[in-house]
């Protein structure tokens, strides 16, 4: 009988110190556990394997965390992220090939499967932000560039899927399951915490989106949450849409900004310790002027000041493309406070 992956998971965690030798060579042990920088084995000591404990459960043993980033997973999830795979059947193929067990037969390499993580749920956003691979130099950063979004650096919660798995909703015209390229970005909470991902289907040939009913779709918790750019400070901007806030990104970048990703999560967004002004960006739709009305008026509540950004156009990225950075800067400049003006629009 074929392995199964949970019999594949709980041999690689018998097996968890050699698993974390071949795979997260960059670190060591200490005590009872593997420390290494992260899932990808960046030199550090913010995630930590352990080495003992129980077959299964809590604190079983091939279990890890990032104290960093807050994701979590198993020792399959540590192979998928080092191999760079974007197929859980990849993975299972490797830690066969690891374990020296029989390859499993009839499966064609690169057919998409289920993991065993539930759909939809933080630990399946985790494991997808965990096996992602970084945005720099990807194709998701030539589509953004594309949308006139040139500058992504310092960008720590977008990355790249190349084979992101997309289910056929009700509004798909095929109810067959594919694989698109997609840009991923890492819904956080206050402290830093994943609890979410919002992907991005892309063209393969990146010049739009996927051509599926809907390209855009978040899954975890992220109500209160959002994409985050840069670090939180008493001044920041929010705002719904990624492409909203990379665009303004590029217009103010020293500026904190957060994505919540929709009209009704910005209205809920939960304010970061130390907020004292927040730049609210509206996109040019009922919606949108309802958003900043509610956020607003919770802003007042905890004396926060609130200042709308409000685009000329149906959002700040039509503006980008439109008129370009400078001219987008010049705008900002007649609707920032003067001292911010002078802090964050300086020329580059």
């Amino acid at each position: 009988m074929t392995d199964s992956p949970s019999d594949i998971a709980r041999r690689l965690g018998e097996n968890a110190e050699a698993v974390c030798r071949h795979y997260l060579s960059n670190g060591r042990r200490e005590g009872h556990y593997w420390m290494v920088g992260d899932v990808r084995n960046a030199p550090g000591r913010s995630l930590y394997v352990r080495l003992t404990g129980p077959r299964e459960g809590r604190g079983s043993v091939g279990k890890w965390s990032d104290a960093a980033s807050g994701e979590h997973g198993d020792l399959l999830d540590i192979i998928a992220a080092s191999c760079g795979h974007s197929a859980f059947s990849d993975t299972l193929l490797e830690a066969r090939r690891f374990l020296s067990l029989p390859l499993e037969l009839g499966h064609p390499p690169g057919r998409i499967r289920r993991t065993r993580t539930n759909a939809g749920t933080p630990e399946a956003a985790r494991r997808l932000w965990a096996r992602s691979l970084p945005v720099g130099g990807s194709p998701a950063a030539a589509y953004l560039a594309g949308r006139g979004i040139a500058d992504i650096s310092n960008c720590r919660w977008l990355r790249f899927d190349p084979r992101c798995f997309y289910r056929p909703g009700a509004d798909d015209a095929s109810d067959v399951c594919t694989a698109w390229p997609a840009l991923i970005a890492a819904v956080t909470d206050n402290d830093g915490a994943v609890t979410g991902v919002h992907r991005t289907w892309l063209h393969p040939d990146m010049t739009g989106k996927a051509p599926v009913a809907t390209p855009r779709r978040a899954m975890g918790h992220l109500l209160g949450h959002g994409v985050r750019f840069g670090n939180e400070g008493p001044v920041m901007a929010a705002g719904e849409g990624i492409e909203t806030m990379l665009s303004l990104r590029q217009a103010m970048p020293a500026v904190p900004m957060i994505a919540a990703l929709s009209a009704a999560h910005l209205a809920a967004l939960e304010f970061p310790a130390g907020l004292k002004r927040l730049y609210i960006a509206c996109d040019n739709d009922p919606a949108g002027e309802g958003a900043f009305v509610k956020l607003a008026g919770r802003a007042a509540d905890r004396d926060i000041e609130a200042i709308a950004l409000l685009p000329e156009r149906d959002d700040f990225n039509s503006d980008l493309m439109t008129v370009g950075r400078d001219a987008l800067a010049a705008r900002m400049g007649t609707m920032l406070k003067p001292h911010d003006v002078a802090q964050y629009l300086q020329p580059r």
